[in-house]
């Protein structure tokens, strides 16, 4: 059962407008984070602890996600879909506005700092409950044969959110002094949010509801407490969603944030170099990503996934040896390979994750599973790869870490099924997922 052709498409560019909004919003932070935050709110530290420190309430929001994902995972199963996305999408947004006036610590002290991770916990929130039902939503309005690649969209969401908040950030780095970039230069992008999310909410009123979960409480067999079911009667579906994305959370981090903070800290590059890095291999992974989801339409979700798993654990290797080199076309070479690795991962792993649950239970589900392996992938990926490299002086133990966690996502994936030929619309044939 799917949604008329037109309706899947206006929920694609729902899905992917809102999560790009989202992942704008959610990726100013953490590149401000690396550039900004430590000198900002931890004015009186040493450098390297400033930035940790900033980086650790960039962490806060990894946290928050899952339980985002929890409360609204419950009302998306229990009310539907489309009204949990537009309250997302107003928390994000508003959040992200608020960061943009809040005043540092040279006025307001320590309060600075606290305020700073509070606001960042709400964007966690809001992010936790966006990505479930994004992916959902366009996963269940599309045709069988075009799962994949339908719900790979709101993925794109991820490189073109990062796309449009790095190329705001470099070129204001680029265009005003350190001194002014520092003193108001980065509240800008925080700012737009206001009048982007505007944007985003228009888009999002104007979809239908996913023609599944209308079905499901049409019969009546909506789920009263979503959560403690998946526990209950689908254990091994959440361990492979969340051990399938592990991995793929911290490669991503350290060949997008991580490099940000090498470049300019340990190879003494200027901070546009790394941005400008990153932000051409993102560019890429905007068609990229959805050619990887259409790939898994055809071939299976986890072939094309353990593509992209053995390809980051291999390219990770020679990921720092090219950054070492100095050289920008070969940094730009080192992230752009990188990031097709990640978009083999990321391609299909909306879909794989939300097939594993069935319909009355798949916002809950998918969204525990993919938020919570956020807290001990991408919320402490660039912490522990900059502690690794001071404690060891070498990049080759960032690279073991990043090989480590991608074994991980190759055993999540060991463990479960195909979900390529599901019908999503019979319970029983997820019965055995658990």
């Amino acid at each position: 059962m799917a949604g008329s052709t037109s309706q899947a498409r206006r929920v694609i560019v729902a899905s992917l407008v809102g999560t790009s909004l989202e992942w704008y919003d959610f990726f100013l932070y953490t590149t401000a984070a690396t550039l900004v935050f430590g000198k900002l709110f931890f004015p009186t530290l040493e450098p390297l602890n400033a930035t940790l420190l900033a980086l650790t309430t960039n962490a806060v929001a990894f946290v928050a996600r899952p339980l985002g994902g929890i409360v609204f995972g419950h009302f998306g199963d229990r009310a539907g879909r489309k009204t949990v996305l537009v309250v997302t999408l107003l928390v994000m947004g508003i959040s992200t506005f608020l960061i943009g006036v809040l005043p540092g610590y040279a006025t307001i002290g320590v309060a600075a700092p606290i305020l700073l991770a509070v606001l960042r916990f709400v964007q966690g929130l809001g992010l936790g409950g966006e990505w479930g039902g994004a992916v959902i939503m366009s996963l269940e309005h599309a045709d069988d044969r075009r799962r994949g690649f339908n719900a790979s969209w709101p993925q794109v969401g991820v490189p073109a959110g990062f796309v449009l908040a790095t190329a705001l950030l470099a070129l204001l780095s680029a265009t005003m002094t350190d001194a002014a970039f520092l003193s108001w230069g980065w509240r800008i992008p925080f700012l737009l949010s206001g009048v982007l999310v505007v944007v985003g909410l228009w888009v999002r009123l104007k979809v239908t509801e996913s023609p599944l979960f209308a079905e499901v409480e049409k019969q009546g067999r909506t789920a009263r407490m979503p959560l403690v079911e998946v526990v209950r009667t689908h254990p091994r579906a959440l361990v492979s969603a969340f051990t399938a994305r592990i991995g793929v959370d911290v490669a991503f981090y350290t060949f997008t944030v991580f490099i940000l903070v090498y470049v300019t800290g340990r190879l003494g590059l200027p901070r546009s170099v790394g941005l400008n890095a990153v932000l051409i291999a993102s560019a890429l992974q905007l068609g990229l990503i959805p050619f990887f989801g259409s790939l898994s339409d055809r071939l299976g979700r986890r072939p094309v996934y353990l593509a992209g798993v053995v390809g980051a654990a291999i390219w990770v290797f020679a990921f720092f040896p090219l950054l070492d080199t100095r050289s920008f076309p070969l940094i730009v070479l080192a992230a752009v390979v990188a990031l097709i690795t990640h978009a083999a991962m990321y391609g299909p792993q909306a879909a794989f994750i939300a097939e594993l649950f069935s319909t009355r239970l798949r916002y809950s589900g998918a969204s525990m599973g993919y938020q919570l392996a956020g807290i001990v992938g991408g919320a402490i990926a660039p912490i522990i790869a900059l502690k690794l490299l001071d404690v060891y002086g070498t990049t080759l133990a960032v690279s073991v870490y990043v090989v480590i966690a991608l074994a991980v996502t190759a055993v999540g994936l060991a463990i479960a099924p195909e979900t390529r030929d599901l019908d999503l619309a019979r319970p029983t044939d997820l019965a055995h997922r658990g």
